[in-house]
């Protein structure tokens, strides 16, 4: 699939302020399953520098400062990606992985402990026992497990819109049965890892319906899979991700893949207004 997609973020402030740095996380991956064809970030007022950097989980941000003062900061970002993942399937398990608990060797363990925390530090009894009934009835099978438990949070917990920052706690989430995208990406994740599978939060796009017109910005999961590497899941649509998905950035700690993080001087009211577009071509 070929997709136009223009996101324009537009804070307004009650004061001229001076805009600290800020870090932009909105240019999508160039990578096996997706190519970045063409990027433009529009900056007003203009930047007086920007870096182009890499993060620690190999994202790709962009860091822009600022010398004068406004009273609006407009990001607007044009973006022409393909993508190729139309067989979310395509993988063999390693031997060994095929069934839980997971007997990771011990040099790839400690690569993927950031992956294994728990979302609140301490484990959640909430995802435990959520993690422990499937188990239970999938016999340990782990593609049935994280196929289970997809399908169980996309059948119990409802969409709703919150445009707050904060993720709620994944045992609110479950208690409640619903939450906006990003809380139930974190529900799954932080069942996943109460059971030693390894996971990490994405922030990208998503088609949507044909005939809709303003998008927001869509929260998934990727969970690492030994023989298959990172494979993702959907749990607000109840799908394995595929073409129609547009990832942007993905870490450990969900946070970090927050679109954009900056501050400004003196602190001041603001309204924030983001529009996004999404055209498919081909």
């Amino acid at each position: 699939m070929r997709y136009l997609i223009q996101h324009t973020t537009v804070y307004t402030y009650d004061k001229p302020v001076s805009p600290n740095p800020h870090l932009i996380r909105l240019r999508p991956r160039s990578d096996g399953w997706q190519k970045l064809h063409d990027f433009q970030c529009l900056i007003t007022p203009e930047p007086t520098g920007i870096s182009e950097i890499i993060d620690l989980d190999g994202n790709a941000l962009l860091r822009v400062w600022f010398k004068q003062e406004t009273e609006q900061l407009k990001i607007e970002i044009n973006s022409n990606v393909e993508t190729f993942k139309t067989n979310p399937f395509d993988f063999l398990y390693e031997p060994w992985a095929l069934s839980m608990p997971l007997d990771y060797p011990s040099s790839l363990a400690k690569q993927l402990q950031s992956y294994l925390t728990p979302y609140n530090i301490a484990p959640d009894p909430i995802s435990i026992q959520l993690a422990q009934e499937i188990l239970h009835e999938v016999n340990n099978s782990t593609g049935d497990f994280l196929f289970t438990l997809m399908d169980r949070i996309y059948r119990n917990c409802e969409q709703v819109v919150r445009h707050s920052e904060d993720i709620w706690s994944p045992s609110i989430t479950w208690t409640k049965k619903q939450g906006a995208c990003r809380d139930l990406v974190v529900l799954f994740m932080d069942v996943c890892r109460s059971v030693g599978l390894a996971t990490r939060f994405v922030s990208g796009y998503q088609e949507g319906d044909s005939d809709t017109e303003e998008f927001d910005l869509h929260a998934w999961v990727e969970v690492y899979l030994p023989g298959g590497g990172w494979r993702s899941y959907d749990p607000t649509h109840g799908l394995l991700v595929s073409d129609r998905h547009i990832a942007l950035v993905s870490s450990a700690i969900p946070c970090y893949a927050s679109p954009i993080v900056g501050s400004v001087t003196p602190v001041a009211q603001s309204n924030l207004q983001a529009h996004i577009k999404i055209r498919k071509i081909s």
